[in-house]
């Protein structure tokens, strides 16, 4: 077999064992790029506080004053994400882990994962579990998130199937974009014909330059989309090695600790508190020269550490460029433990930093976000035009056998009548 009925071959079943998953993913990465902004649209209970509809209500709290109150009012509960101070009108929205019970010593099982506090207040306007399998107004945009890099494929064994299977997806697409580029210029005579679209003719001719040319013109995007979606979701097995091999990478913060159960998580309390690294990291901001403000802190109770981003508020997600500074921090004593400082580094930090930016598109700020958004409706678009490329090809090559099989039918009955 020569090489272009082989790469041919490689296209066509990397193409259909990929379509339906990169259908998905493209689909709900379209949505998702504008998440924060539909959820609020589809949920106001969850992001708009009841407070600033009563001008009497009082003044809004610090994050970290509100996360202490919510504990207290739930002893159930740990407050594992806040955010120090929220946009005038908003609620503070933290993640939340239960604590352990007691009776049964395992973890509580609080029934969400997430909560929205007025900050007037600190009442709990809203619940939900972050991710849940739901198509209801609270879940649906969480749902499609998680759906997205996901599948929500359960974990087994304390592996996550899912985030595999989509970066396995990642790896098959990358590779794929070369070939599809190769087949599409079979030679430099006719290499016009590959950016050409026949609007006129419609039909298969259409839909086989939708998804040809389509692809040419979009190949780089594509081809960043597809090695993004790698880092995304195997970080550590696969692209930190490959990034390694190149060049000197930061160690993670993260890297040498080894998770604990969630049980064990549950069990632990940091040596420290959430004020006492707020403000060892505003220390340690001012001494780097930093102007923003700390704008959140987490605490990760399976890895023993606390983290601490550095934003206005309103700017949690990090919306253009290689997003927010973070440093990190022992939770038993508070000693520093490392920091994701955009911009700084090796030149594979500065790849590893830009691979979410770019994913999402918020590398340039509002005009990314809506060209991922019109990228995942042409992945979309891309998957379809492709399987109806190959059922057309597979009913003609079936009709094909049919009639040649036909003719050796009939071509049999006439030698027998001639015998007889």
């Amino acid at each position: 077999m020569t090489t272009r009925p082989f790469m041919v071959i490689l296209h066509r079943w990397f193409g259909l064992a990929a379509a339906v998953f990169l259908f998905i993913a493209g689909a709900t990465g379209a949505v998702i790029s504008w998440d924060h902004e539909l959820d609020a649209w589809l949920n106001p209970q969850l992001f708009h506080a009841h407070s600033a509809d009563q001008p009497s209500s009082g003044k809004a709290m610090p994050g970290l004053e509100l996360a202490n109150r919510v504990e207290a009012q739930d002893p159930r509960l740990r407050v594992t994400y806040v955010m120090t101070e929220n946009e005038a009108g908003h609620t503070s929205t933290m993640m939340v882990e239960g604590r352990i019970d007691p009776a049964t010593r395992q973890p509580y099982d609080l029934g969400f994962n997430q909560v929205a506090v007025d900050p007037a207040s600190a009442e709990i306007q809203g619940r939900r579990m972050w991710g849940a399998i739901s198509l209801s107004r609270e879940n649906l945009l969480p749902f499609l998130y998680k759906l997205h890099y996901t599948m929500h494929l359960p974990a087994v064994g304390g592996i996550e199937l899912g985030t595999w299977l989509m970066g396995i997806i990642g790896i098959v697409w990358t590779l794929d974009c070369f070939i599809a580029l190769w087949l599409s210029f079979p030679n430099w005579r006719s290499w016009r014909k590959s950016f050409a679209f026949r609007w006129r003719q419609g039909g298969h001719k259409l839909n086989f330059d939708l998804h040809r040319s389509g692809g040419v013109w979009l190949w780089i995007l594509l081809l960043v989309l597809a090695v993004t979606s790698v880092s995304m979701n195997l970080y550590q097995p696969v692209m930190r090695p490959i990034v390694q091999a190149f060049s000197t990478l930061t160690p993670d913060p993260f890297d040498s600790r080894k998770p604990v159960t969630p049980a064990q998580a549950a069990q632990a309390e940091p040596g420290v508190s959430r004020e006492r690294v707020a403000q060892l990291a505003s220390e340690d901001g001012r001494r780097r020269g930093w102007t923003a403000p700390v704008g959140g802190v987490f605490y990760s109770s399976a890895f023993g550490l606390y983290g601490v981003g550095f934003f206005e508020a309103g700017n949690d997600h990090g919306d253009i460029g290689l997003g927010n500074s973070w440093l990190y921090y022992d939770a038993a004593d508070g000693h520093a433990a490392g920091a994701k400082i955009p911009g700084t580094g090796s030149a594979g930090d500065i790849f590893m930093q830009a691979q979410f930016p770019l994913h999402s598109g918020r590398i340039l700020g509002l005009a990314g976000r809506i060209l991922i958004s019109l990228m995942g409706a042409a992945v979309a678009m891309l998957s379809v035009t492709g399987v109806v490329i190959w059922a057309r090809k597979r009913r003609a090559r079936l009709l094909a056998a049919r009639h040649a099989a036909d003719s050796l039918s009939a071509a049999g009955s006439r030698r027998r009548a001639v015998a007889e």
